[in-house]
């Protein structure tokens, strides 16, 4: 394998085309060349991609599948929106890279947009949503030095048990699941753990020393987890009470995923800060941004932070894209409809099997008894042309496109039922 594919690859790839000779692999190729040369931190199902489209993808053999992953929200626009390549498209032909050492009309006009479309004051765009969360945690650690007056060193951050907010060594250090965090410590201390969805543990937790409590509004990795009425204003009055800055973390729920622009809009809880990022890119290019307050977001000053490719002018050009076809296709009404068609379908099944459906818009978890083999259900979804992955509490999420056609949410529901009975 590696010589038929490695022993005149660059001269081939140069005068044939990354295109033409990617086409010429076959899919138990592509597998095995990711086992051989890529680091194993991933575990994905069988299907090697090779095209896709709107809320359909298909495999180097040709096979069809829905996709309801969807990336994880990041193409909530669908594969390939048309708009939004061509939007890249031209800006290619333009300009793509001038690092944050010099200006861009496409990077003012991409900040305006995101902070309209936020009703927030300023934004530091970033690249992926781990990024936004680590700016976001550096702002939230300045601002308690420098305005709550904490002592130097001793600012803490309060999250919640079952979170997910990214990979680097300082976010799992914060996670409460062991195997996001073995082998990989020290950690960075300064953060709090307690309940999810616990209003009272919150309380309790703050004190002179809290910056920040940083939360998921929903908790999609953590298996679709959404709290109970009450509680998103609930923090918001907290973290007010005891002056104490509230994060959310919107970069999954964020952009008209759960039925609103935000899921913090739920009910009367906005933040302070907020991470986005995964839709913000229409789903072709990695877009993040930390969005705030002036009172926050003033604090940076020139070196504090950075990124090279942050804010880059073809960035901005595909989040401008991006936000456009969000707002005039109304994507959140879209979501919200969608997601309680979706939601009625899968409650409807009758199938012993189902211990819950649960979700906002079209961000849904469907639980399946403990006794069900996942592994064989998932194969069963793969074999009726359905792609989804199991996350924690023997969950299901069902992230489609929100652009998805009707028709295709039908299918979805029936794959999913004939899945359950063959399991």
């Amino acid at each position: 394998m590696a010589i038929k594919i490695g022993s005149d690859l660059f001269e081939r790839l140069r005068h044939r085309g990354v295109s033409e000779v990617v086409s010429g692999i076959f899919a138990r190729e592509s597998i095995e060349l990711v086992d051989k040369y890529g680091a194993r931190n991933y575990h994905p199902l069988p299907v090697n991609v090779a095209r896709a489209e709107g809320s359909r993808v298909w495999d180097s053999d040709g096979n069809e599948f829905i996709d309801c992953i969807g990336a994880y929200s990041a193409v909530s626009h669908g594969h390939l929106n048309r708009f939004i390549v061509e939007t890249a498209e031209e800006q290619l032909r333009k300009l793509s890279l001038t690092s944050r050492a010099l200006h861009s009309s496409e990077l003012g006009l991409f900040l305006e947009a995101l902070c309209l479309y936020t009703d927030l004051d300023k934004a530091c765009p970033i690249n992926s949503g781990a990024e936004a969360i680590e700016t976001c945690i550096k702002l939230a650690r300045k601002w308690g030095y420098s305005i709550k007056g904490i002592p130097a060193e001793k600012a803490e951050i309060i999250v919640a048990s079952g979170n997910f907010h990214g990979r680097t060594t300082t976010i799992v250090g914060f996670s409460s699941e062991e195997a996001y965090k073995d082998q990989f410590g020290p950690f960075t201390p300064g953060f709090k753990l307690i309940d999810f969805d616990n209003l009272k543990a919150l309380d309790a937790a703050i004190t002179d020393q809290t910056c920040a409590v940083l939360l998921e509004p929903i908790q999609a990795e953590g298996g679709v987890i959404i709290p109970h009425s009450g509680y998103l204003a609930g923090v918001r009055e907290i973290c007010t009470r005891h002056k104490v800055l509230l994060i959310w973390d919107e970069i999954q729920t964020g952009f008209g995923r759960t039925g609103k622009r935000f899921a913090w809009q739920w009910e009367d809880a906005k933040p302070d800060l907020m991470a986005v990022g995964k839709a913000l890119g229409g789903g072709i290019y990695p877009v993040s941004a930390a969005v705030g307050s002036n009172e926050v977001l003033e604090l940076f000053k020139p070196g504090d932070h950075g990124s090279t490719f942050g804010g880059n002018p073809l960035a901005c050009a595909i989040g401008l894209a991006a936000l456009a076809e969000m707002v005039t296709e109304n994507y959140a009404d879209l979501a919200e409809s969608k997601g309680k068609y979706l939601r009625a379908g899968f409650s409807s099944l009758d199938s012993g099997k189902i211990k819950e459906v649960r979700g906002k818009g079209l961000l849904i978890g469907l639980e399946v008894n403990s006794d069900v083999d996942g592994s064989d259900l998932t194969r069963r979804f793969i074999g009726e042309g359905l792609l989804t992955k199991e996350t924690r509490h023997n969950t299901f999420r069902f992230a489609p496109p929100l652009t998805i056609e009707m028709e295709l949410l039908e299918s979805v529901v029936e794959k999913v039922g004939r899945a359950l009975r063959d399991c």
